[in-house]
């Protein structure tokens, strides 16, 4: 089923799920939503299983012609959304049908929204996911980001009886000062005179920020003597921060499988999305915490997700 004729494509506009893990010890980066918690709410806002594949908007929103009945819903920063240039709310189920036009403007606060559509949008599944990897090549819409003209399908589903809310104080908001927490490591004893350093500093977002990684400025960190600057290249996953010669942190995502930098700490999985929320300038400040710590945030997370998902089904 058509779902949507891309009037104007928006600055990075690309189609994510959750990802493909299946094929990293071959160098497949898993790709998928940087901010998997929008992604799930506006899956559930629209009846849609929280992987179902979607629209992730990067600064700029894309201006949509809608080819068919649906609903959907807008999730993450905080974008001007309208249909038919009539205002209407984020973190909502909105009912569009055939000849409607949305438009999602510039990002007021936050980088990355994502738009679901009943269904979920429907490309070819490559290595179990519909992801887009840009980089490989592989994934979404011919493996770029959405150009004008392209038409977008979506697996067909029937549209909700009666519309979803996210309750507002659960809306998560997206300040220029941004707490990270962190584990120290895998190689932190590399920086045992540098861990202060990194945890007692702040730092800030430069331009080089994308769904690779982000490159922060602030207090360099130096390795401990004794300690080389690079080491073998071993995998990675999102949320280490590598720390090069400069001793500048980078912060990894989704599209990168391996490093040769040491790494300091890694970022917890249930911060992951408010790094991906962040824009050049935005300062940055890590907050240490334990491995037990990290599992029990991860489970309240999800158990938040659960009660979520309870709430709104039950508006069918």
């Amino acid at each position: 089923m058509d779902a949507f004729r891309a009037i104007s494509p928006g600055s990075f506009t690309t189609v994510q799920d959750r990802g493909r893990y299946r094929f990293i010890d071959r160098g497949v980066p898993p790709s998928g939503a940087l901010d998997l918690f929008a992604t799930g709410i506006a899956n559930l806002l629209v009846g849609n299983p929280a992987g179902a594949a979607v629209l992730e908007i990067t600064l700029m929103g894309p201006v949509l012609e809608v080819l068919g009945e649906a609903d959907v819903a807008l999730a993450g920063a905080d974008m001007a959304f309208t249909v038919n240039r009539q205002p209407v709310p984020m973190w909502q189920t909105v009912r569009v049908k055939k000849g409607d036009v949305i438009q999602i403007r510039q990002a007021k606060s936050g980088c990355r929204s994502y738009l679901a559509v009943t269904g979920g949008i429907d490309v070819p599944v490559v290595m179990g996911s519909r992801a887009t990897c840009v980089k490989a090549k592989i994934g979404g819409v011919e493996g770029r980001p959405l150009k004008k003209d392209d038409v977008l399908a979506r697996i067909p589903a029937a549209v909700l009886a009666r519309p979803r809310a996210l309750p507002a104080d659960l809306a998560p908001v997206y300040p220029p000062e941004i707490v990270l927490r962190a584990v120290a490591g895998p190689q932190e004893e590399a920086f045992r005179s540098g861990l202060q350093t990194f945890f007692g500093n702040i730092y800030e977002v430069t331009p080089e920020a994308d769904r690779m990684g982000y490159r922060l400025q602030g207090p360099p960190i130096q390795h401990d003597e004794g300690f080389p600057q690079s080491i073998i290249s071993e995998p990675t996953v999102a949320g280490n921060v590598q720390l090069p010669a400069d001793g500048q942190p980078i912060i990894l995502l989704v599209e990168q499988t391996t490093g040769g930098y040491t790494k300091i700490a890694t970022v917890i999985s249930t911060d992951l999305s408010k790094i991906a929320q962040a824009l050049p300038g935005n300062q940055v400040r890590f907050l240490e915490v334990t491995l037990a710590e990290a599992h029990r945030l991860c489970r309240e997370q999800a158990l938040l997700l659960r009660q979520i998902e309870a709430r709104l089904s039950t508006n069918r």
